[in-house]
């Protein structure tokens, strides 16, 4: 199937396929055998003009923006339903492109992904405005309004997801958007423009500009007319985004950043197997390349020696295998680049005097692919480096406690504030814990949970990104006030 797949790297404007406007590309190669998948589409400036131009008229004509709420519920549930009955070719672009396994590029990515939009879709009509407390001869009116145009910039590690969770509430609310997919994984954005169209949303409303950050991406943050700006991606370009948009026009900017997140496992954790198997999956799942990844294992000493022998046997089956393998747990690690980075911080584990007790190397480099074993370290403080900078890949550091004060200033003690796990038996600790970690969420005897309902967010340098739930909607709608004195 993956042989018989055509790709197409043009970037989509006002509705339709086209070349850069300076005719520049890039080379689309797969993680996962060092192969050449496509040229693609190096958009610029001059590209980013034409498509917030395109975007702009969409949404001053009205085509999409004054549709009547329950008309773009129906386009976009059938644009959830396109994404659902081309599951099998998105999945194989997704595995190719950024290299994780196409078992959980089919049953996870592509079905959240069309969840999220289904899901945004389905809130359209639900979303009221309010009547405020007035006099008697007043009547004062709160109404949520489209923003007008949004540029989405969204990482490699989920480009399905990621792209979902903020073009769904967007077009939703009824404003134009223009998706900058990142240049490691272009392919499925691309692809989702031909679906977008076959589904109805009209020319403009839903553009895609692929290329790279420091030339479309910092075009868009800088354009005049861009409205909002949504990112997910790391903290120093997120802090970037911030200036650029200080710079211009002082667009709305909503950032998804890094983390490193903790994962505590009290001694009277209900069960330790469970948790331990869900603490590999936590660090070994897509690669250890999520934001969430719960990449600092803090583990209450008593149970310090047998939790890591349980982590240990966890592990055993997150190995890398071949991503096109239905059976593989881990795939292949995005680029080149990001596996050189994984490594050097296993290098940099080690001369930090950390432990390595499980993995820790590069594998299978005769397939011409990108692999490395999930790799533990043991007797981590969060001074080393491993313990407080995001590596983005399969690096676990574990932290040993001895009190819950302690554990939850070891897991404070950290930048990032995105997520953050608690397993005890205990409902006063983990209550008191939970409510004292500074995370945006908080999993209790369990990790990375929660459906389009709960939003996701992050404290400090993790950003203030709010994707997911109705609250998503307060990012691409203005409030205004409309107040009738009654004569």
């Amino acid at each position: 199937m993956a042989d018989q797949l055509t790709l197409e790297g043009r970037a989509y404007i006002n509705g339709a396929y086209q070349w850069a406007s300076n005719n520049e590309t890039f080379v689309c190669t797969s993680p996962v055998n060092g192969r050449e998948l496509a040229q693609i589409a190096s958009c610029d400036q001059a590209d980013a003009e034409l498509a917030v131009a395109a975007a702009r008229q969409a949404f001053e004509n009205g085509i999409w923006s004054h549709l009547p709420p329950t008309r773009r519920k129906a386009v976009l549930l059938r644009f959830a339903d396109l994404i659902d009955a081309h599951g099998d070719e998105l999945a194989l672009l997704e595995t190719l492109d950024m290299g994780k396994p196409i078992g959980h590029a089919r049953t996870i990515d592509i079905p959240a992904t069309a969840r999220a939009i289904r899901w945004t879709a389905e809130a359209i009509d639900k979303v009221y405005g309010e009547l405020a407390a007035t006099p008697h001869d007043q009547i004062g009116m709160i109404s949520r309004e489209p923003i007008g145009v949004v540029a989405a910039i969204v990482p490699w590690n989920f480009p399905m997801i990621m792209a979902s969770w903020k073009i769904a509430p967007a077009l939703a609310a009824g404003n134009s958007v223009i998706l900058k997919p990142s240049e490691k994984s272009p392919l499925t954005a691309i692809r989702l423009a031909a679906l977008a169209q076959e589904a109805g949303i009209p020319a403009g409303v839903f553009n895609v500009l692929p290329g790279y950050g420091h030339t479309v991406g910092k075009a868009l943050a800088l354009h005049m007319d861009v409205d909002c700006l949504v990112f997910t991606g790391s903290t120093n370009v997120a802090k970037q985004l911030m200036i650029y948009a200080g710079q211009s026009n002082m667009k709305r900017v909503w950032l998804e950043a890094g983390g490193k997140s903790p994962n505590i496992v009290f001694a009277d954790a209900p069960n330790l197997k469970k948790a331990a198997a869900e603490a590999a999956s936590a660090i070994a799942f897509n690669q250890g390349e999520v934001c969430t990844a719960g990449s600092r294992l803090l583990v209450e000493e008593s149970i310090r020696a047998e939790f890591l022998g349980l982590i240990r046997e966890a592990l055993t089956t997150w190995r890398p295998g071949h991503p096109l393998d239905p059976a593989t747990t881990c795939g292949a690690i995005v680029d080149q680049a990001q596996l050189d980075r994984i490594i050097e911080y296993i290098g940099i584990g080690k001369s930090e005097g950390a432990t390595l007790v499980a993995g820790g190397k590069q594998v299978m480099e005769e397939t011409g692919g990108l692999f490395v074993q999930p790799t533990v370290f043991d007797g981590v403080n969060n001074r080393m480096r491993i313990a407080s900078e995001e590596i983005f890949g399969p690096v676990l550091s574990v932290i040993g406690f001895s009190t819950a004060e302690e554990a939850i200033n070891i897991a404070n003690d950290s930048i990032y504030g995105l997520a953050a796990a608690v397993w005890t038996s205990n409902i006063n600790t983990a209550h008191k814990v939970a409510k004292a970690l500074r995370a945006g969420s908080v999993w209790i005897n369990h990790y990375d949970g929660g459906d389009m309902t709960a939003p996701f967010g992050g404290f400090k340098q993790s950003g203030n990104g709010r994707d997911k739930s109705l609250h998503a909607f307060d990012k691409y709608t203005e409030i205004k006030a409309t107040w009738l004195v009654i004569e």
